[in-house]
């Protein structure tokens, strides 16, 4: 069982911390570990569509991707936890998934194997996310771009969490369910990873 988890908020304590913390109880509590990574103690430059990927499936700029690279590669499970931005996700975890364009490269134009340590589809990506607005339509273009995401890195967008109206900071922790949902998905989904008997 390899999973990890990813904190794509730049406020530490938000929001979709909590959601992420409430998952990762239900995980070990099914007997599960997760590796833990900040997205905002990493440094990510955005893609500059310099195209030097696309006769090698490789990002040619270098820094801390080359981390988060290898674990995804690695990972059974992918759970991102980030907030509504204007509608999509912030700049921080845009620039993140933006630069998984070689993976996508590497997977379609390329036609390549993954080079995962996990068989080919197997993997899952999860998606806890919060947005300030209550409106019905806040969460469709970070549904749209976690989809896409997961493919590119040969995931299925197993599930996702997501609840509106939920904005100043520690707002989820009175939301009736969130929390609750949350812990019962990490079980089902650490339950779901472990060896059968």
């Amino acid at each position: 069982m390899n999973i990890t988890a990813i904190y794509g908020s730049p406020r530490a304590g938000g929001n979709t911390d909590s959601l992420m913390r409430a998952f990762l109880s239900g995980v070990r509590s099914a007997g599960g570990k997760a590796r833990e990574l900040y997205l905002r103690n990493f440094r990510v430059y955005p893609c500059t569509e310099c195209g030097g990927c696309d006769q090698t499936g490789c990002c040619v700029l270098q820094d801390d991707m080359e981390v988060l690279y290898s674990y995804f590669q690695e990972s059974d499970v992918l759970v991102l936890a980030a907030p509504v931005f204007f509608y999509g996700f912030g700049a921080m975890t845009k620039a993140m998934i933006d630069r998984c364009q070689c993976f996508w490269v590497r997977k379609y134009r390329l036609k390549q194997d993954m080079h995962t340590e996990r068989p080919s589809g197997s993997g899952r990506g999860i998606l806890l996310s919060v947005g300030g607005s209550g409106g019905s339509r806040t969460f469709e273009g970070v549904l749209l771009s976690a989809r896409y995401f997961f493919d590119a890195l040969d995931m299925s967008f197993a599930h996702h969490l997501t609840y509106g109206s939920v904005d100043e900071a520690g707002a989820i922790l009175r939301h009736p369910t969130a929390c609750a949902e949350a812990e019962s998905l990490g079980r089902k989904v650490a339950s779901e990873l472990q060896p059968k008997a």
